[in-house]
């Protein structure tokens, strides 16, 4: 099954995340199929904190992948964002 799911980066104390999609099985910062976005929770007032390509997560989600619960929550804010 494939997910949308956080892939952790960054060094310690200062996490980045990218959003990508991957297979279920792999590791989550193994080897995944599409970067669709990122979210930096550390991001100052000037800076992008969070970045999700839409046509691509829409696709995604109609070929059948399953998003975890960080993204969805993830997916409303930047919906709350650009309205």
């Amino acid at each position: 099954m494939v997910v949308i799911r956080l892939s952790r980066g960054g060094s310690k104390g200062r996490p980045f995340f990218s959003i990508v999609v991957a297979d279920r099985r792999v590791r989550r910062d193994g080897r995944f199929i599409e970067r669709i976005g990122f979210y930096n929770p550390s991001a100052k007032e000037n800076e992008e904190g969070l970045r999700i390509v839409q046509d691509r997560l829409t696709y995604w989600q109609s070929v059948g992948a399953q998003s975890s619960p960080t993204v969805d929550r993830l997916v409303k804010q930047a919906a709350k964002k650009v309205a």
